[in-house]
């Protein structure tokens, strides 16, 4: 393909290819050739342009397909633009040449048409140039119209729409005549041919003034003709046409001249509406003829009219615009509610009418209220409409205005819907009364209006969830009230159950209470019943529709009442069927209609209960459910004979009845009924093939039972389209009704499932087949195989014998039932039967494969493959396949092939795919061949849709057929009419499912590889070129594909331009004129994909396209401005479909992670511009819709000005959601910017980076920004936008608290905003605002005092006050809290509040107890002012003033807290009534909200309890009665009976266990969703209950509590690795063995005190391991305590335990480095280990005291890591501590120890010198400092017959020679300075031996002076060190021996001094150690003088030296201070004058 890139036709190349292979050739050339001739320069152009137009005219004649030929046309008109037109005429010429020709052979027709392309394509793009040649051809084209077929009038069409366009007003002279062309061209029989018509005359229209003028009633008509027999794509493009002329007619001012301007006659909007309404109502048939039919009484508009007419009203308004419909509001809805009014009765004539027309009337007001309008806009029409309802209401006559009551009210609660709480202040205005007008309408005689209200009234309810409890009070209010009335009694029935349906929507909920009155008014209406006969229909539907929809509440509620629901269940069916038959014999008609209501109702209300409360369905239950339903069954069966008896009145009842008992067996367990089973089996064949039936309603029935992928081949009416709500009526066909409301009244509780439209139950009478249907599936499945045959049998039968369309009918429900029961079985996997069985089954199903209808075949296939699936047998599969493989051959009609075709293809979809290759190669030969059956596109397209599931369920099995199918694509796509648009999307999903086989292999580099992703590339290129959207939406889902596993090879830049043309183009500029819901949901799942991998280059091109595009592209200016990322929000804004939105929104979360950072300042200003449109709704004032004069011309102005002016700011009036969506992305972005550059979160760095760069920007200098957009959130009407916001606040503060303020120093950055702050939480305080958004104030609030930002107190008083206000509200307690929510809502609201000032007390006393250090540490005045204790001691005493409240409400919560964690078994012990904040009922609700906040309560509680010491108790404490009720558990509290008072001992005993049973309770299970934030808080509540003695006394008493304590926090250390949770678990460790300590302390100290004069042989042993010194696992505190520490350790230093290193000894390994966390874990753990031999007896000791040192060492080893500067690491450190504590304790000493205690501790110490090996390599690495300071640890802290043993002793003296040897300077000092302890120690059997040892090598090296000076400050150090320890060495020796030591001393010392030659110039070092030298000379000397001067006099070099030195030193104190006072050194003085005293 490579060749194909040329500007010339490479011929060569090209002539050698086969015929597929040209056609490849020649697309791959002119696309190439089409970005070459842009790109290539005008003069090169003109150079080859001869040889290119020849070449290119040569292809006309080549016979091109559609695509090459539409490729052809655009280059030869780029070439003539770019390069000479003078042969232009000649090309011209040519094509009307070969469009003249006479040749009608089919192979010439792609030459015609090619003609008939390139005409169009030079005439759109030279336009004007090509002078008036246009007559001739445009002549010429019409004139070949005549004899042309449907393709030829397709491409005509669209080649006149070019030829229009590019000459514009020129072409005025053909208008005429083009336009009476198209009119033929818009009723043609081919859809496409309609298609181009439409497109064609809003080309014209553009110019043609006459269309809009003078001939607009006849358009009109055309269209309303063109309507009818249409399909979807005519309907929208006809739509679009006559939506826009009428549009332009509307709006039009011809700029002429004088005389044209009278002509053209202004059109009023009346007249335009007035049109449109004529042909929604009277359809395309003219006045007079529709007369004729009226008199007769036939004429009814057909749908697919109506239908049109629809989408031609909402392509009016939004062409005109939103600022347009907000003008002219009212005249609009009069006209469109007027449409469904009594004036028009054929509209509404029949019911079925009547629900169609709503529908479209409802989707009229949906699309564009729903679509065009802004917020502000909307709640003006909301004010119109209720005052349209107001009009309407007053109206008498029921029939006149009840279809526009029922629109009205629908949209009124569409409206309220989509609004939300931003409707809040209309609803509260009681001058609009809307509330009580739409429950005045409630009583309305006709159902569907009292139905609607009701549904009106959900709406509302899910919108204001505060209004949900007063409608429903009024509700049952006025049911209770108005009993008499049957429209009241049903009207408010419907009412309740629809508000009861709300409660779900609603997270709030109703109050519990509202559950019973519900059910006692329900009781009372079924009792009530049969006092008024003219009543007891109704009561009784309400009574059950009462219960039903009080199951939706769910078990929680249910449960309170199932008893009575299921005693009424009971009492409904006659006990017996003898009862049965004596009522037969008794009642009349009547009665038996209200009986079969009831018991319908019945069934309703218990199938609810099941679907509901699946919890409450115990066994028990069950039994109680079980027994009327044989009784049921049983009038099932005689409902027959019934109406036999009866008569037509009881037809519906009955057919109700059994849909409602069918529904209900659906959902039993079929073991239930299983008596019944044979009955229920036959009474549903005989529904299914009940002879009355005659509409066959395939489109509801089957859907389900196809698969999902074989739809797509049906109607595009069966995918998702944006007008499914009214293109859904054409889909069931004229004689079926719609869904609808007053179909059945019961679903109007019903959750709907497609979001907030209102429920559309179909009638009865179809939607119990559907019932039937599904619940033959299951029963069959449960019958006997004898019974199954018969019943299959009897199916057959009744199939055969029935004739015509009703034959249709019973084969639709007989395939739909063995579907169902086909598709349950193998769900189910059971077995199918016998060889019979499958043999019937074989017959249905092939029966139908060959229906004419095609959702009848698609069913059977997917039944042959569940058929296949189900037997499971290989023959039998290969029997099937063989059967369609037969059929295929012989067959030539295109029923029989379709239907075989996809059989073929689907057998192997449940079996794990083919894996045959010889099946799959006949599967592939017959597909091929019907694949390229162009007689027939169905065939095709089935066909080509077999195949890609045939390539699907092969995988890599076809890898061999992949070439030859990918040509045959690619040859199809290049060759078939784009008029068959259904064979192109069968040719997109194969080359898809081709992409997805070949996968990450296209990626390849191989000849073969690249050709196939070349000719895949081609096919995409061709699908995007195609005019239908679907089949666009599949070549980007290719190229999607094709960019996942070769991304390299897709073009990026043309893919995301071609993206945003789609998305821009259609959905921005015109909201609904891309009608193509799948192509924009392709667009996005694209989009979305791309952005994971290239965010930055798909946003860069985006902007780039719109840059480079024409300047008329207003949406474009969109992208310029706020990018692709504003571009996405505004779509966000506007686009309804929720899986689109869904997808937006992802896209946008991908874009944020990966570009937020580098954008900052476009996304922020983005989302700035969205938050800032939060509107202030007060200053709403009714708008005034009335125009005054229709001939002003100030309106049009202003429509089209405003119009223009609303484009100029991107974002207008964006809804709620969007705003949420924004302010959620805010909060992200913060997150991002936190894990991005720390200059993010410090301004003084960030200001300096921005001076280096202008063009970096960083998150804190846009604080202002964030500031703001929080607060305009939490301010807003709409409470979920109130939630953001408060969010978005509570993380700006937590993320800005702690950055300073570089100009105020002292000061922070967020300090300025309080006032912001302050003002953003206030409103959230007031009492009508919902409890959720307090609580998350409440959160906010402590967050903002708890971060420290405001100092100041008064400053601090307003958020404070907020706090206090709303616990001012909270101790009233449950009772006194707002009626207008569950109880579970207060206790929320309660709980918040507590929590936040719990986290306020927490920081409280942490900076008050940090302050109190502070002060401690720094005594001036000045200093404590500086730590702010101003604030921090104003804050404390402002929390404590609250504190005595406070700590009632704490204990009281986490009472209640402890009572809902009791395991289920104890519930019967709980409080009836429930506990402080919770009522029993809501209890599971209210759990969840005790788990978000009791562990900072606890914490808080902890340490309340704790500052008051346990010791000091409230003074009204015990006595006191709270003003919040009592629980009969309530801790200190005198209970409600008065009952005795608690002793302060018991009331803190009680606390005391209730804080650490709630501890241990949650540390022992950690659940898997436990916060970190709550593991912590519960630890440090541990700690702070341990601080003080009371509770420490308390766990030392109690050993089991301790171990158990041990124990939780071993797991807790196991199951969480956070070292700040694993520390603050070994606090909690240390703060138990303290206890244990001071427990076991406290005894010995009394025993002491009790025994004090026995002796003290006979005391008793206290502490661990008693006489025997044995600690037994589990019982044992110190074992706990030794486990932990062990595991701590051993997770740290795995080499700790022998299992793991393999050797039960010490193995050498090399020691390392923790980190700072784990360092910080270990010294803990070593701190703990070295305290536990306090806790045991003597004999306990010696037990654990290996193991302890084993660790201890064991530390010590492995972390003894050489650090410079002789530095000892901190774990070092801390085993050198541990060791200390353990050498120095007691049991060392204790009697009963001692010995074994001192073996222990040799042994350890020989371990610590086997640590030192020489012969070991890891040696070098080990630090011998550390080693060393053990040894001396040891030698100074044991009892010297530890170290004093000779073989110990020589050992030690060897390692202090050995350290002396080693060179590193820092060892020496370390090694002289431990010698200077040991030296000093006071027994002389210690210090003497390492005296004589070692003292003589000291002297040795410190006489090395002369032959090594020292050179730096480490060396100076080692002489000085050494001087200390020989003048120890002094002090220490005895008197006589001194003398002999000082004069071995002294001349070392004068050796130090400088000569008289050095003293003048010497080194800063050396002059040191001679200053050092010189002063200890000057203190030993007169100490010891004689032994000084008979040296002196001995030695005269010393002497000399000694002089000088004096001498030099007088000079100096001369020099340095003249002036200074001598009294500074006194000591010194004196020396010298001694000194000079001697010589």
């Amino acid at each position: 393909m490579e060749l194909a890139h040329s500007l010339l036709l490479n011929e060569e190349a090209y002539n050698q290819l086969g015929e597929v292979q040209k056609a490849e050739f020649i697309f791959e050339w002119l696309s190439y050739l089409e970005k070459l001739l842009l790109a290539t320069s005008r003069n090169d152009v003109k150079e080859k342009q001869k040889t290119l137009v020849e070449q290119l005219l040569s292809l006309l004649n080549s016979s091109p397909g559609p695509p090459t030929r539409k490729l052809l046309a655009k280059n030869l008109a780029i070439l003539y633009s770019i390069g000479d037109t003078f042969s232009v005429y000649e090309t011209i010429d040519k094509c009307n040449d070969l469009i003249r020709s006479k040749d009608d052979s089919p192979s010439y027709l792609p030459t015609k048409l090619a003609a008939v392309v390139c005409l169009g394509s030079l005439y759109k793009k030279l336009g004007r140039i090509l002078g008036n040649t246009f007559t001739d051809t445009v002549g010429n084209i019409l004139k070949a119209m005549k004899s042309a077929e449907s393709q030829g009038r397709y491409e005509i069409m669209l080649s006149l729409q070019n030829i229009l366009n590019g000459l514009g007003a020129a072409a005025a002279p053909c208008h005429r005549e083009v336009y009476k062309a198209a009119r033929s061209c818009l009723t043609d029989r081919s859809m496409a041919v309609r298609c181009a018509a439409a497109k064609c005359l809003l080309e014209l229209q553009n110019e043609a003034i006459f269309m809009w003028s003078t001939d607009l009633d006849s358009v009109a008509t055309l269209c309303f003709k063109s309507f009818e027999g249409s399909n979807y794509d005519v309907r929208i493009s006809v739509s679009k046409l006559l939506g826009t002329i009428l549009a332009r007619a509307t709006i039009s001012k011809h700029p002429g001249t004088a005389a044209s301007r009278q002509s053209v006659r202004r059109i009023s909007l009346e007249e335009v509406l007035e049109l449109l309404g004529t042909g929604f109502l009277r359809g395309s048939s003219g006045f007079l003829r529709a007369s004729g039919d009226m008199l007769k009484g036939t004429s009814s508009v057909s749908r697919d009219v109506r239908v049109g007419v629809t989408q031609a009203y909402v392509v009016f308004v939004t062409t005109l615009g939103g600022a347009w419909l907000e003008k002219n509001f009212a005249a609009f809805l009069s006209h469109v509610l007027s449409l469904v009014s009594q004036s028009h009765p054929k509209a509404t004539q029949t019911q079925i009418d009547a629900v169609c027309c709503r529908r479209c009337v409802s989707f009229i007001l949906r699309t564009t209220i729903g679509g065009l309008l802004g917020e502000k806009a909307q709640l003006a029409a909301v004010k119109d409409i209720f005052q349209a309802i107001w009009k309407l209401k007053k109206v008498m006559d029921v029939a006149a205005s009840q279809h526009m009551l029922v629109c009205a009210l629908q949209e009124l609660g569409n409206l309220i819907y989509s609004l939300g709480t931003t409707v809040a202040p209309l609803l509260q205005d009681s001058s609009t009364g809307l509330l009580d007008s739409v429950l005045s309408v409630i009583p309305h005689p006709s159902i569907s209006v009292r139905l609607a209200a009701a549904w009106c009234l959900h709406c509302i309810a899910v919108a204001l969830p505060s209004y949900l409890t007063p409608l429903l009070d009024r509700c049952l209010e006025r049911l209770t009230g108005l009993k008499s009335s049957p429209e009241a009694v049903t009207g408010f029935s419907f009412a309740v159950a629809a508000l009861l349906g709300a409660v779900k929507h609603c997270p709030l909920g109703i109050p519990h209470g509202k559950g019973k009155i519900i059910m006692t008014l329900a009781e009372d209406l079924l009792c009530s019943a049969a006092q008024n006969s003219r009543l007891s229909a109704q009561r009784t539907q309400a009574g059950w529709l009462l219960i039903a929809a009080l199951m939706t509440l769910g078990p929680a509620v249910v449960s309170h009442h199932l008893a009575r629901v299921l005693l009424l269940w009971k009492c409904v069916f006659p006990a017996s069927p003898k009862d049965l038959e004596t009522e037969k014999s008794r009642g009349d008609s009547f009665t038996w209609q209200v009986t079969l209501e009831g018991r319908a109702g019945a069934l309703c209300a218990i199938k609810s209960f099941v679907s509901h409360c699946g919890d409450l369905l115990t066994e028990e239950v069950i039994q109680r459910l079980l027994p009327p339903l044989p009784c049921a069954v049983d009038l099932l069966t005689q409902l027959s004979s019934i109406l036999k008896t009866y008569g037509s009145p009881l037809k519906t009842p009955s057919v109700v009845y059994r849909q409602r008992l069918y529904e209900l067996l659906i959902l039993l367990p079929p073991e239930t009924y299983e008596g019944n089973i044979c009955a229920i089996l036959k009474e549903l064949a005989a529904d299914l093939t009940a002879p009355d039936i005659h509409v066959a309603a395939s489109t509801f029935l089957l859907p389900p039972l196809c698969h999902q992928d074989d739809l797509l081949i049906l109607s595009p009416l069966l995918q998702e389209t944006d007008h499914r709500f009214i293109e859904e009526q054409l889909l069931l066909g004229n004689g079926i009704a719609c869904g609808s409301l007053e179909y059945d009244p019961y679903s109007v509780y019903e959750k709907d499932v497609e979001g907030d439209s209102v429920p559309k139950p179909l009638p009865p009478a179809l939607s119990v087949i559907g019932s039937a249907a599904k619940l033959f599936g299951v029963v069959c499945a449960h019958v006997g195989v004898t019974q199954r045959l018969l019943i299959l049998e009897q199916l057959l039968d009744r199939i055969k014998h029935t004739k015509g369309a009703r034959q249709q009918v019973v084969q639709l429900h007989v395939v739909s039932s063995v579907s169902s029961f086909l598709k349950y079985v193998a769900g189910s996997k059971g077995c199918l039967g016998p060889e019979e069985m499958k043999r019937f089954a074989v017959t249905i199903v092939t029966g139908a494969l060959e229906s004419p209808s095609p959702l009848l075949r698609c069913a059977a296939a997917e039944a042959w493959a569940r058929l296949a699936q189900v037997v499971d047998d290989g023959a039998f599969t290969a029997g099937l396949a063989q059967v369609s493989f037969d059929k295929l051959k012989s067959a030539r009609d295109v029923v029989t092939r379709t239907g075989y075709s996809l059989a073929l293809a689907s057998l192997h979809r449940y079996l794990g795919g083919i894996s045959s290759s010889q099946h799959l190669n006949s599967c592939v030969g017959i597909l091929y061949t019907l694949a390229q059956d162009s007689t027939s596109p169905d065939v095709q397209t089935w066909a080509l849709h077999s195949l890609s599931l045939i390539i699907d369920s092969a995988g890599p099995l076809y890898y061999v057929h992949v070439e030859p199918t990918l040509s045959l694509i690619i040859m199809l796509l290049l060759n078939v009419p784009p008029t068959h648009a259904e064979v192109h999307q069968s040719l997109g999903r194969c080359l898809n499912v081709l992409i997805t086989t070949l996968g990450p292999e296209l990626q390849g580099n191989s000849t073969s590889i690249s050709t196939l992703r070349t000719s895949c590339l081609l096919g995409c290129a061709v699908m995007q070129d195609n005019p239908d959207c679907l089949v666009q939406a599949q070549a980007i889902s290719c190229l999607q594909q094709l960019h996942m596993f070769a991304p390299q090879h897709v073009n990026l830049s043309s893919l995301v331009s071609c993206l945003c043309e789609i998305l821009l183009d259609n959905s921005v500029l015109v909201n609904l004129c891309s009608p193509y819901l799948l192509l924009r949901r392709a667009v996005l799942a694209c989009l979305r994909q791309l952005v994971q991998r290239e965010a930055a280059e798909v946003s860069e091109y985006a902007v780039m396209l719109a840059k480079d595009s024409r300047e008329e592209l207003t949406s474009d200016a969109n992208i310029r401005e706020v990018g692709l990322e504003g571009a996405l929000l505004i779509l966000l804004d506007k686009e309804t479909d929720d899986k689109l939105c869904h997808d937006i929104k992802e896209t946008l979360n991908y874009m944020l992670t990966s570009m937020a950072v580098k954008k900052l300042s476009l996304w922020l200003k983005l989302c700035k511009d969205v938050l800032a449109t939060s509107t202030d709704f007060t200053a709403l004032t009714c708008v005034d819709t009335m125009q005054e004069e229709e001939g002003d011309k100030g309106d049009d102005t202003s429509v089209l000005t405003t119009r223009h002016d609303e484009k100029s700011h991107p974002f207008t009036n964006p809804q709620w959601a969007t705003r949420v969506f924004t302010a959620e992305c805010v909060c992200r972005i913060i997150n991002q910017c936190e894990n991005a550059n720390s200059a993010h979160f410090d301004i003084a760095l960030a200001q300096e980076m921005k001076k280096r760069d202008s063009r970096s920007d960083f998150l804190v200098l846009h604080l202002a920004d964030l500031i703001r957009m929080a607060f305009m959130a939490a301010t807003d009407h709409n409470d979920h936008l109130r939630l953001s916001g408060l969010e978005m606040l509570l993380v700006v503060i937590r993320r800005f608290a702690t950055v300073p303020e570089p100009e105020f120093p002292g000061h922070v950055i967020l300090e300025q905003y309080q006032a912001n702050v302050g003002a953003a939480l206030r409103p959230a305080f007031t009492s009508e605002t919902p409890p959720d958004v307090t609580a998350k104030a409440c959160q906010v609030c402590s967050a903002w005092i708890a971060s420290g930002v405001v100092s100041d107190l008064n400053d601090l008083r307003r958020v404070h006050q907020l706090l206090v206000s709303s616990l001012t509200k909270i101790q009233a307690g449950k009772e006194a809290l707002s009626h207008l929510y569950n109880e579970s809502a207060s206790t929320m609201e309660i709980l918040a509040v507590l929590k936040a000032w719990a986290e306020v007390y927490i920081i409280t006393v942490q900076r008050h107890k940090n302050h109190r250090q502070a002060l401690k540490t720094t005594t001036c005045l000045e200093d404590s002012i500086r730590y702010g204790s101003c604030s921090s001691d104003g804050l404390f005493d402002l929390v404590c003033s609250d504190l005595g409240t406070l700590s009632r409400l704490w204990l009281a919560a986490l009472q209640d807290f402890a009572l809902l964690t009791l395991p289920s078994e104890f519930a019967s012990q709980l409080p009836a009534e429930g506990g402080a904040f919770y009522t029993a009922e809501t209890s599971e609700n209210a759990k969840l909200h005790y788990y978000n906040s009791w562990a900072l309560i606890l914490h808080a509680t902890a340490l309340w309890l704790t500052s008051t010491g346990f010791v000091v108790a409230d003074p009204d404490e015990g006595a006191s009665n709270l003003s919040r009720p009592v629980t009969p558990t309530s801790m200190c509290q005198g209970s409600s009976s008065g009952a005795t008072i608690k002793s302060p001992e018991d009331v803190y005993t009680d606390r005391f266990h209730l804080i650490l049973g709630i501890s241990v309770e949650f540390l022992c299970s950690l659940r898997s969703d436990a916060t970190m934030e709550s593991i912590t808080a519960c630890l440090h509540a541990l700690q702070a209950l341990l601080d003080v003695p009371w509770p420490r006394s308390k766990i030392g008493s109690n050993q089991d509590l301790g171990i158990e304590l041990l124990n939780v926090l071993h797991r807790v250390i196991l199951t969480r690795e956070s070292p700040s949770v694993q520390l603050a678990s070994l606090e909690v460790v240390m703060q138990i063995i303290c206890a244990a300590q001071e427990h076991v302390k406290e005894k010995r100290r009394s025993a002491e005190v009790d025994d004090g004069a026995a002796e003290k042989e006979t005391l008793p042993e206290f502490g661990e391991g008693k006489d025997t010194g044995g600690l037994v696992p589990g019982k044992s505190l110190v074992f706990a305590t030794l486990e932990l520490c062990v595991c701590i350790l051993v997770r740290q230093l795995p080499e700790l335990n022998p299992k793991l290193t393999g050797s039960p000894g010490v193995k050498a390994t090399k020691p390392q480095m923790l980190s700072e966390d784990g360092s910080r874990l270990v010294s803990a753990a070593l701190v703990i280990l070295s305290e536990l031999p306090a806790v045991c007896s003597p004999e306990g000791s010696i037990s654990i005291l290996p193991t302890i040192l084993y660790l201890t060492i064991g530390v010590l080893r492995e972390t003894a890591v050489k650090l410079p500067g002789g530095q000892l690491s901190s774990t070092v450190a801390a085993s050198l501590q541990a060791l200390k504590g353990i050498l120095s304790s007691p049991m060392a000493q204790a009697e009963k120890s001692h010995t074994a205690w001192t073996d222990l501790l040799r042994s350890a110490l020989t371990t610590i010198l086997d640590c030192w090996d020489p012969g070991d390599e890891t040696h070098q690495e080990l630090d011998e400092v550390s080693l060393l300071t053990a040894i001396t640890v040891f030698i100074l802290s044991t009892s010297p017959e530890v170290t004093t043993i000779p073989c110990l002793q020589k050992r030690c003296i060897d390692k202090f020679k050995a350290t002396l040897e080693i060179k590193d300077p820092m060892v020496q000092i370390k090694t002289y300075q431990l010698l200077h302890s040991i030296f000093q120690y006071p027994n002389p059997a210690v210090s003497y031996p390492y005296i004589y040892s070692l003292a003589s090598c000291i002297m040795e090296k410190l006489q090395e002076i002369d032959k090594r000076k020292p050179e730096n400050t480490a060396e100076l150090q080692i002489f000085q060190e050494g001087i200390k320890v020989l003048e120890t060495l002094v002090t220490v020796a005895e008197e006589h021996h001194r003398s002999q030591l000082v004069a071995c001393l002294l001349p070392i010392l004068i050796s130090f001094l400088l000569d008289e030659n050095a003293l003048g110039s010497p080194t800063s070092i050396m002059r040191s150690l001679h200053d050092f030298a010189l002063q200890n000379l000057m203190e030993i000397g007169p100490q010891y003088s004689s032994v000084f001067k008979s040296l002196v006099a001995s030695s005269p070099a010393l002497k000399a030296r000694l002089e000088a030195a004096i001498k030099g030193n007088q000079e100096s104190v001369k020099v340095k201070i003249p002036t200074s006072k001598y009294t500074k050194s006194p000591g010194k003085n004196s020396s010298i004058q001694l000194k000079t005293n001697f010589l």
